[in-house]
């Protein structure tokens, strides 16, 4: 099933994939969760995990494999901050353009770095095959606010005003921190917090802390591998 780009995403959608996360609602609670999908990037995902630490808040980051392997020094800084780190595949695929097998080798790929439980579909694509074979080893994380930061046909104050026009207790909040949603980004993300919070809003990562396989050791190993290999083909070029 292919989801549609809409900012607050019908009940109807929802039904589709019922065992995946659109929302943590808590009783008497006014809790968001903000998601930021498409990362590591140098320049913007530091400047995302440095309004976190100013604004003392923990956040999801749905990372794409292939650019973790790039990055990995920026993927341990988001781990040593403390945010959650969920699967967003290794090339960024969408599973409706994809066979099974290789939409799976795809995103066991990424988690080969990335070490979660948690997934998001590109897109939020999905075939039901798909969904229900994932679903199996994954918590799948959609939403139900998204920014579209990534849309640069809309002005900046629309980004802004999708997130705080639907937002509501226990939303998942979707942002970018990708080149392509930077400028919105930066816009749209302090302005969205600091609201937020005069609203009297808690931000919180997204953990089942019961099933969460964490970035381990073994994981890290694997990263500073990476980032020694990194070194020398710099050295060398």
């Amino acid at each position: 099933m292919r989801l549609k780009p809409q900012v607050h995403l019908p009940r109807h959608i929802t039904k589709w994939f019922p065992a995946a996360i659109w929302r943590i609602p808590e009783e008497d609670k006014k809790v968001v969760y903000l998601t930021f999908d498409d990362g590591p990037i140098p320049g913007v995902t530091p400047w995302v995990l440095k309004l976190l630490k100013e604004n003392d808040i923990k956040a999801t980051f749905f990372c794409v494999g292939e650019n973790v392997f790039r990055y990995p020094e920026i993927f341990e800084q988001i781990v040593e901050d403390g945010h959650a780190v969920g699967n967003h595949t290794y090339h960024h695929i969408q599973g409706l353009k994809s066979e099974n097998v290789s939409y799976f080798k795809d995103i066991e790929q990424a988690n080969h770095l990335i070490g979660s439980n948690l997934f998001r579909p590109p897109h939020g694509w999905l075939k039901r095959s798909q969904y229900h074979f994932i679903s199996q080893k994954y918590r799948i994380i959609m939403w139900d606010v998204i920014s579209c930061d990534y849309n640069r046909n809309i002005p900046k104050e629309e980004v802004l005003n999708n997130v705080l026009k639907y937002s509501r207790p226990g939303s998942i909040i979707t942002f970018h921190d990708s080149l392509k949603a930077e400028g919105h980004l930066r816009y749209a993300l302090p302005k969205a917090i600091a609201e937020l919070k005069a609203r009297g809003y808690e931000f919180r990562k997204i953990e089942f802390p019961k099933e969460r396989r964490l970035f381990n050791p073994v994981h890290r190993q694997r990263l500073q591998k990476l980032r020694q290999t990194i070194r020398q083909v710099r050295r060398w070029a």
